[in-house]
């Protein structure tokens, strides 16, 4: 019983409702918190990676706060893990599943080495609500509605969330651990991390804060609130979500008790976790979505690859105001409004004719709460691409979207300075945080648009019939937001 357990952290960077640590601690063992900077680790995008350096040093604080240590390795997984096994004689290795294919294919291959070599190797929940093969439909499929999904979830029990232990037992000897400055996570984000690092909320309490702030106000104006840019009307949970800094059990028990209370948008948001859910789901059931069109028959689909005008979609100089707004706050905030998220999404895969797999990539470059499943979602939603119960080519129209959204210009001129006189902070901050190659300055006059919005439509929709889809099924919708 003296030997201690390797707990392997990733993206639970909590110690509050974490089955894992509760299996460890129900052992009596002594617990290492392990941290590997992997080869897959290393290939995230500037803002996801640099945004995980600020969760693992938080983390490593509230290790400490709890008598314990987080031990940072860099390297192969399966190679740092077998060598920490033997530095401290360990009697295995635990951690919290992910179900990204990317994280499978490591996972699947450590917990193989490891018990290939006789060394105990355990994987638990924690991510989600409920694991993706545990619902199903009535012929024991996976669903591939959202819809559907719902109703099937909205019953279901989740369990009641664990409180944080307050000590962790610690091992008589630590193993050496590399200094986290060191690994330099924060290099790609250049002079955008200073920009960008206002409005991060780090750890652990801060994720906690942020949603007992939001079931006490926001969430009653919620199913309307969530689509006005210009208001502070959602949770901004995805941060913390992304990381595991709060889980998914806490947040849905909380947010039930505020829908039990009468809490007038508490029930939108429920579904939009569920969104969540559903998005894991998908990716868990086909992982293909993450890659290549979940729909086959859109192979046929003629996108166009990078190019100028995708450049300036990247740059946030389209000449449609709620496009470059909503692009403009990812660079300033590190996030993005998910009524913006629809907006830019369609108008690069329709009107700008361009493969959603450059857009997928931008957003896991720039976006401090990017989340695998999420954004393939979100792109194939947008594009077409993906699962979808709409029986029409969604096209959403940027124009008539941000008078609707955006009535009082609020959100365009907080984030695009040359619409307003005087410039504030925020549309200036946009200029400080992108790549000095790309030569803006809010002295520069604003651009016209790059295309007629008619005519773009008219080019999607042609393009659309041209695959085989009827050329009845097109509309100008508003969609629902899919983010919390």
């Amino acid at each position: 019983m003296t030997a201690p357990l390797l707990l392997w952290f990733r993206r639970d960077l909590r110690l509050d409702d974490l089955p894992m640590l509760a299996a460890a601690l129900a052992t009596g063992r002594p617990l290492v918190p392990v941290f590997v900077l992997d080869d897959e680790t290393e290939a995230l995008g500037a803002a996801p990676k640099w945004r995980l350096g600020l969760g693992v040093a938080a983390f490593a604080k509230r290790l400490e706060a709890a008598g314990s240590r987080l031990v940072l390795r860099r390297g192969d997984a399966l190679a740092v893990l077998q060598a920490l096994v033997a530095e401290t004689g360990a009697a295995g290795v635990m951690w919290s599943r992910l179900y990204d294919p990317v994280s499978k294919a490591r996972d699947q291959r450590v917990k193989a080495g490891l018990r290939e070599a006789g060394i105990g190797a355990d994987s638990f929940a924690g991510h989600l609500l409920h694991e993706p093969w545990d619902v199903a439909t009535g012929t024991g499929g996976f669903y591939r509605v959202y819809t559907p999904f719902w109703r099937a979830v909205r019953g279901r029990a989740v369990p009641a969330p664990v409180a944080a232990p307050a000590r962790l037992p610690a091992p008589a000897v630590w193993p050496v651990s590399d200094d986290l400055d060191a690994w330099r996570m924060g290099d790609a984000m250049n002079r955008g991390a200073a920009v960008v690092s206002a409005y991060v909320h780090v750890g652990e309490a801060a994720a906690v804060a942020r949603l007992e702030r939001f079931l006490d106000g926001s969430v009653d104006s919620y199913d309307v609130a969530r689509d006005l840019p210009a208001v502070e009307g959602t949770s901004g949970l995805s941060e913390n979500l992304a990381l595991g800094e709060i889980g998914a059990r806490r947040v849905w028990h909380a947010a039930w008790a505020a829908f039990e209370r009468g809490g007038a948008g508490a029930e939108t948001f429920l579904k939009e976790l569920v969104w969540r859910e559903f998005s894991y789901h998908l990716v868990y059931h086909s992982p293909h979505i993450t890659t290549a069109n979940w729909k086959p028959e859109w192979d046929a689909f003629p996108w166009r690859g990078d190019s100028a005008d995708a450049e300036r979609w990247k740059q946030g100089m389209t000449g449609e105001p709620f496009v470059d707004a909503a692009m403009r706050e990812m660079y300033v905030t590190g996030r993005m409004h998910n009524r913006g998220r629809m907006i830019v999404a369609s108008y690069l895969t329709k009107h700008l004719m361009t493969d959603w797999r450059i857009g997928q990539a931008w957003f896991a470059d720039c976006l401090i709460d990017w989340d695998p499943a999420a954004n393939a979602m979100g792109w194939q939603w947008a594009a077409g691409s993906g699962p979808d119960a709409a029986p029409y080519f969604r096209i959403f129209n940027p124009a008539t979207q941000v008078e609707k959204f955006d009535p009082k210009q609020e959100y365009r001129k907080r984030f695009i300075a040359e619409l307003s006189r005087d410039p504030g902070r925020e549309a200036l901050a946009f200029f400080d945080a992108v790549p000095r190659g790309w030569n803006l300055s809010p002295a520069a006059r604003y651009p016209m648009p790059m295309v007629d919005l008619a005519e773009g439509r008219a080019r999607a929709l042609a393009a659309y019939a041209a695959r085989g889809g009827a050329g009845g099924d097109v509309a100008s919708v508003e969609g629902s937001a899919r983010n919390s």
